[in-house]
């Protein structure tokens, strides 16, 4: 079959998954730690502890801190794994969709139970009933996102097809997230009728029935062999693998993509500390404020879109790790220097649009662009195991993150600690700008004219 250009339409259809994924994804990175570690502001409404509270190994390590970096851990595994089945697969439907259709319900049916302890107090059971639920529940993640996001290479074929469904998914990135926000508001409202593991349960249940519908839509909507390369690959798992972290532009990548994450996931699983511990604001204004910054990051999609085409990924990443720093060292001090609290609230959730909206956007571009040249220089389309290989470094950097967090705030020293964790992200995400100012964009993107220009698409790039 021919294969065709993606319209708009069904790019816009693509992003409508990320949208579902996200809300799931980001319900365990902005609730769970609140959830398995309360402060006062929900033990005094009457929650109860399921898990061991204090440090247990090498007097740092935190039970809910093992169990997340585990897990982070577990996908970064089994990721490539997934992907090389991706990359391989030769069902009827193609390499992508097959997987995405399967993996949506057990998705959300999973992650309703991560907040379903077993035991009605604090109990090993419940510590160990965590654990498997979150293997689970990265494995169903890995198994719908990996081949989803091998897909946005297949759909975005020019530069601006690439720039504008990177675009798109950041969107509907912002909006689950955004969603997964809204738990703990909707949790509360219903805590004086259910309790509030209770609320917590019904309110993720709300938000996984949203999540899967929108997970599916794709699934079912997009025919993948009209758009995409569906000719399996040969390499096996570990074979592809190495050969994708061969690729020198991509270790670049990669690295930086690490040191992302630990400051971003940071940033998730603080906020609603930032918010109630350190500005003393309720836990409704953690909505309020990422609404508002997926708001501002919303609009400045725009100006991020014709920006990238015109001076390039790198510089606006570059300037994104380096503001998202500036971000963490004023969110250090928060509450302080005699600035209203909501104000301070209200900045912050600003400020971090900005390198948020660069952030969300490029980095799925600039895996395509090296997926595409390897691909052009191998001969071999493997853009499942880039995906699964920036995923990796997307867990290993959560993973990191969630021991450097959860032993932070396990700290007896007040609120202190949760500005620490500000510090901590800054200083990552430097280092970061200082790793991706070595990423050869340039080269990479002449080679993909090249291919383009064999292909007869080039007049068609930026059309």
């Amino acid at each position: 079959m021919e294969k065709k250009l993606a319209s708009n339409k069904i790019l816009w259809i693509f992003a409508i998954g990320q949208l579902g994924w996200a809300s799931l994804s980001g319900v365990i990175s902005n609730c769970l730690v609140y959830y398995y570690m309360p402060e006062d502001t929900l033990l005094s409404q009457g929650h109860t502890i399921f898990i061991a509270q204090t440090a247990v190994f090498l007097g740092v390590l935190t039970v809910i801190g093992i169990i997340t970096a585990l897990g982070r851990l577990f996908d970064a595994v089994t990721d490539p794994w997934i992907a090389s089945l991706s990359d391989r697969c030769k069902h009827r439907l193609g390499r992508r969709i097959p997987f995405m259709r399967y993996a949506a319900i057990p998705f959300g049916v999973i992650t309703v139970l991560v907040f379903w302890s077993p035991i009605n107090g604090e109990s090993v059971i419940n510590s160990l009933f965590l654990g498997v639920m979150m293997l689970l529940f990265y494995l169903a993640m890995t198994c719908y996102c990996t081949p989803y996001n091998a897909l946005i290479p297949e759909l975005g074929r020019t530069q601006k097809l690439r720039i504008n469904v990177s675009t798109y998914i950041s969107a509907t990135y912002f909006i689950g997230t955004a969603l997964a926000y809204t738990v703990p508001t909707i949790a509360s409202a219903l805590f004086p009728t259910f309790g509030v593991a209770g609320g917590f349960r019904i309110a993720v249940g709300i938000l996984v029935v949203i999540a899967v519908v929108c997970m599916l839509i794709p699934a079912f909507a997009i025919d993948e062999h009209k758009y995409a390369d569906t000719t399996p690959s040969e390499s096996p798992a570990f074979s592809s693998l190495m050969k994708t972290f061969k690729n020198k532009e991509f270790q670049t990548f990669v690295a930086s993509d690490i040191l992302y994450w630990i400051a971003f996931t940071m940033f998730q699983t603080g906020l609603l500390y930032y918010v109630t511990e350190l500005m003393g604001l309720s836990v409704a204004w953690s909505t309020i404020l990422l609404v508002l910054m997926m708001v501002v990051a919303f609009v400045l999609y725009i100006p991020v879109n014709f920006l990238a085409k015109r001076v390039g990924k790198k510089k606006l990443i570059v300037f994104a790790f380096s503001f998202f720093a500036a971000t963490f060292a004023i969110t250090a001090l928060s509450g302080m220097v005699g600035v209203p609290f909501e104000a301070w609230g209200i900045l912050i959730a600003i400020l971090a649009s900005i390198p948020l909206a660069i952030l969300g956007v490029l980095p799925q571009a600039v895996v395509a662009d090296i997926a595409d040249v390897d691909a052009a220089d191998t001969g071999e389309a493997r853009q499942g195991m880039f995906y699964a290989a920036r995923t990796f470094a997307m867990k290993l950097g959560q993973a990191v993150s969630m021991l450097v967090f959860t032993g932070i705030i396990a700290m007896d020293i007040g609120d202190a600690k949760y500005r620490i964790t500000a510090i901590v992200a800054c200083a990552f995400c430097l280092l970061g700008a200082i790793v991706f100012a070595r990423y050869h964009e340039k080269k990479v993107l002449a080679r993909i004219d090249e291919e383009l220009a064999q292909e007869g698409l080039l007049e068609n790039a930026g059309a």
